[in-house]
């Protein structure tokens, strides 16, 4: 949540159910989510039964259409775009999660039990479900579980569940060629030798021509 200093004055469109995660998912063929989603090249390394189970679970959904429209909102208000950067969804980052978790199915459980939690919350608070919410009613119910040492005991569980997605989508972002440019990494650059500094000569006793 600290990556933008812009979080509160955030504005998200208002989406329907199923239509955030529909319309990034179909726009075009080109698009990052149709990327995210395609089955992988074999890489040097990778066994057959290491790729056949790669591309298996590309195959399978887990999440239904309005999870995945409430992991993209959630997605966007965490890393949202900026004029240095894409946001989550634009790099394909909700299609991430949903590898990820059919990856390591630990992560099954908590994130649709959080998710359901979400949406029983929004209800209660607002009388809809999250993605249904106004922006501003989706900050407000972010801020009070994006913030552990912050948060009422009441919210626990969506602590937890937040705390998971903000790893979930971060790992997916950063691990994009756009999302190592934000971080500033240039990786490993050669060094040009020019010799010993003057300076450090000159403390040694060395003449300094």
């Amino acid at each position: 949540m600290n990556r933008r200093d812009s979080l509160k004055a955030l504005g998200l469109l208002a989406a329907g159910t199923a239509a955030v995660f529909t319309n990034n998912a179909c726009n075009t063929k080109d698009s990052k989510l149709a990327e995210a989603t395609s089955h992988p090249d074999k890489l040097p390394g990778v066994q057959e039964f290491e790729y056949e189970r790669t591309n298996k679970l590309y195959e399978e959904t887990f999440f239904t259409d309005h999870e995945m429209a409430t992991i993209t909102v959630l997605a966007d208000i965490i890393i949202p775009k900026d004029d240095k950067s894409p946001s989550a969804s634009e790099v394909g980052v909700p299609a991430f999660i949903e590898f990820i978790v059919k990856d390591l199915p630990d992560h099954k459980l908590p994130m649709r039990g959080g998710l359901k939690w979400l949406d029983v919350y929004s209800l209660n608070k607002f009388n809809n479900a999250f993605v249904q919410c106004s922006p501003d009613e989706q900050i407000a119910i972010v801020e009070e579980i994006a913030y552990p040492s912050k948060a009422k005991p009441e919210v626990a569980q969506g602590v937890s569940f937040f705390n998971r997605m903000r790893d979930l989508t971060a790992s997916g972002f950063y691990t994009t060629k756009e999302g190592i440019a934000d971080l500033g990494y240039a990786g490993n650059r050669p060094g040009v030798w020019t010799g010993v500094p003057p300076e450090i000569l000159k403390e040694h006793g060395f003449e300094v021509s």
